[in-house]
């Protein structure tokens, strides 16, 4: 929210955030977006609609009124809460199908949400389905983790079609607060080892997925950058690190030979 709302809510056809749940609504959660968003609230230059749609929802409305009074909420905010039905007629009702979105939901990707910025939650495993259903509801640009806590697994996967949104998130992914015993799993990663969460993550699944990849052929080094951004759970620059490693390895080879390992440099798998 604290990266999206800045560069969205100066827009004329005003902005819209969407809590969407088909399991109940997550009061904590609920009660904090309106909270993040309220601290914006000088920097309106149009209409910002908070819906909140899931069973049960009704009972977060003193918590959000109080929310509202003790911030001093301007006219221009709005909190709607919805307890069900179509998200395409809600959005709709709300006038909110014009300008940006930022939806969380759980496993409820709209082929409404085409303008969309989505972060989304699903069981673990499911990866392959739900960026199926982020790019046919028109956000190409994807990007999913699975957190592991002992036996609890859950998969966050998210949808844009902004280049620079993906790279904000694979950002705060990397920088969050490391939480005891929770690591990242890459839903990619052919071994599906875990990852602690650190600024510097650990490179191996990202070394093992650029070398399966690369055995389709060689890719340049502006591919290889985009790949890990689209398709692992690694930042552009991880993968910069870790060709940079292949080479010195000799596990891969470039071309041309020498100079600057720049963008148009193709990398490819070293001959057995």
């Amino acid at each position: 929210m604290d990266t999206w709302a800045p560069g969205n809510l100066h827009t004329a056809h005003g902005a819209t955030f969407l809590y969407c749940s088909r399991r109940g609504v997550d009061h904590e959660g609920a009660v904090g977006a309106v909270r993040a968003f309220a601290e914006f609230g000088d920097r309106l230059r149009g209409r910002l609609t908070l819906l909140f749609v899931a069973p049960g929802v009704e009972a977060l409305r003193a918590a959000v009124e109080n929310v509202q009074r003790e911030m001093g909420t301007p006219a221009e905010m709005a909190v709607h809460l919805v307890p069900g039905g179509d998200i395409k007629a809600v959005l709709k009702a709300a006038g909110a199908a014009s300008g940006p979105l930022l939806a969380v939901v759980d496993e409820t990707v709209e082929k409404s949400f085409s303008a969309a910025t989505v972060l989304l939650t699903a069981p673990a495993g499911t990866w392959s389905a739900q960026r199926s259903e982020l790019r046919e509801a028109g956000l190409e640009l994807t990007a999913g983790v699975e957190l592991v806590e002992g036996n609890a697994e859950l998969l966050v996967g998210f949808g844009t079609r902004s280049g620079k949104s993906l790279e904000a998130f694979k950002t705060e992914l990397w920088a969050l607060d490391e939480y005891a015993g929770v690591r990242y799993r890459d839903p990619q990663d052919p071994e599906g080892h875990l990852m602690d969460i650190s600024l510097e993550p650990n490179p191996g699944a990202l070394r093992r997925e650029i070398l399966l990849r690369l055995r389709d052929g060689g890719m340049t080094v502006t591919e290889l950058k985009r790949f890990a951004l689209t398709d692992t759970v690694y930042r552009a620059i991880d993968a910069q690190k870790v060709v940079a490693a292949l080479l010195h390895a000799g596990a891969v080879t470039r071309s041309p030979e020498g100079g600057r390992l720049g963008g148009d440099v193709v990398i490819s798998l070293a001959a057995r």
